[in-house]
């Protein structure tokens, strides 16, 4: 059946870049940008392998895989076929008494590449949903065991998990972005930050604050919820694994749930297929999402182990209380079944390897700048950090002149390029980054 185009269909006349700018300034608001004083955006109009190709004819090589997802780089024929396949079939249907081959497929797949255990898989639309969904199973456990004051959730400072309001209580509530709702959040415990860098020699002192904390509220803390061995939109800090392990062990000495918030670490980006691998540790509960889907359709997901899922459905409420019009979206799970193939058919241990030494050949030498204060790489995660923040937006404009996209957080640079990312491609972000560290001085 064909269905007829109305008078009032939208127009597929492309707009002059002049008239793009316009359009969006009179009605888009961007993230983390005020829409009465908008920093500039770049127009772009399309992207292929690592580049963004902008509206005014230049091309950026992008830096930081849209946001760590386009693991794979764009216009990938192999993801664009597994998305126009499933559009023939069906783009989207309800999850609620009805299951898909897609959804189906990369719900097995996930248990089985997961940490061992992690069988169960509930899957949401964001990253932040996930993590609400997340800290709802745990509650909800708790409840299901006669323990309804277990309610309250143990972070880390400098930690981040997401935007809704969830989520949102378990970030640092006083130096993250989300601290002016501090006043407004469910009020949840923090202890300090992981201090031990990723390959500095661990003593138990540096974990017994964290270890007081959680002995002292054990009876009302339903989870502990962590970035595994990288704190990401903190500050992209990275912690020794075998500080995961010890909170690992706290947590089932106290019989205490983990969640792993490996959003942006899942997907080898730490040079392990997921950051807790590091530790050699399984949580309880995990939350992934941004590389699942390859970077094409939004999509994350939660899972958990047995003990988690059968208690809570031996409960009074056996149902897990949440549910997404979008959960499972077909063209979505079709995306993410072809990128995770994609992956784990290619030598990407080798890819992410590569480019952690070239970035730690190229970035170190950063470190000579006196307003540098560090220089650090873990995996395919390059970082340089700055003595104090600089102005996110025009340090962004003054990579775009450089022909990359890189895009700043506070006083942190950093890179999470694509793994399909060349030497010379690489060369010239690193370049790039040396090249406007240099100018601030100037």
């Amino acid at each position: 059946m064909s269905y007829p185009m109305t008078e009032k269909a939208v127009s597929t006349t492309p707009l002059s870049p002049d008239e793009l700018n316009r359009l969006d300034r009179a009605h888009l608001w961007h993230p983390y940008t005020s829409f009465t004083n908008p920093p500039p955006v770049t127009p772009v109009m399309g992207g292929e392998g690592v580049y963004l190709h902008l509206a005014d004819g230049r091309k950026l090589v992008d830096g930081i895989s849209s946001w760590w997802s386009a693991v794979h780089g764009y216009n990938h024929p192999v993801l664009n076929k597994a998305v126009t396949d499933q559009l023939h079939k069906m783009a989207h249907v309800m999850f609620a008494g009805i299951t898909h081959e897609p959804a189906v497929k990369l719900a097995a797949t996930l248990a089985r590449i997961t940490p061992e255990g992690l069988n169960k898989v509930f899957f949401s639309d964001s990253g932040s949903v996930a993590v609400e969904v997340a800290m709802k199973m745990a509650v909800q456990y708790w409840h299901s065991q006669g323990q309804s004051q277990r309610t309250l959730f143990l972070s880390f400072k400098r930690g981040y998990h997401g935007d809704t309001f969830g989520a949102m209580s378990v970030c640092d509530p006083h130096s993250g972005m989300h601290h002016m709702f501090h006043h407004m959040l469910s009020h949840q415990l923090f202890a300090d930050a992981p201090a031990t860098g990723f390959e500095e020699p661990f003593q138990e002192s540096h974990i017994a604050k964290f270890s007081q904390m959680i002995q002292q509220h054990r009876q009302k803390i339903a989870a502990v919820i962590l970035e595994p061995i990288m704190q990401g939109a903190g500050g992209m800090h990275f912690y020794s694994p075998q500080f995961l392990q010890r909170v690992k062990q706290l947590c089932d000495q106290h019989q205490i749930l983990l969640i792993a918030d490996e959003i942006a670490t899942g997907f080898g980006r730490t040079g392990k297929l997921f950051a807790c691998e590091h530790a050699s540790i399984s949580p309880d509960i995990m939350c992934i999402g941004k590389a699942l889907s390859g970077g094409y359709i939004t999509l994350a997901a939660t899972l958990c182990n047995d003990r988690v899922s059968s208690g809570i459905c031996q409960g009074d409420y056996s149902a897990l209380m949440h549910g997404p019009t979008y959960m499972a979206n077909p063209l979505a799970c079709a995306v993410a079944n072809a990128s995770i193939d994609l992956l784990m058919k290619s030598d990407w241990q080798q890819k992410v390897k590569r480019i952690s030494e070239q970035l730690h050949h190229e970035l170190m030498p950063c470190r000579e700048f006196s307003y540098v204060k560090d220089v650090r790489v873990l995996g395919a995660i390059g970082v340089v950090e700055l003595e104090k923040p600089f102005n996110t937006h025009e340090l962004t404009q003054a990579f775009v002149a450089q022909g990359v996209w890189v895009r700043p957080m506070g006083q942190v640079i950093y890179l999470m390029p694509p793994f399909i990312i060349n030497p010379e491609e690489l060369s010239k972000l690193t370049a790039a980054v040396a090249k406007v560290i240099a100018n601030m001085a100037k």
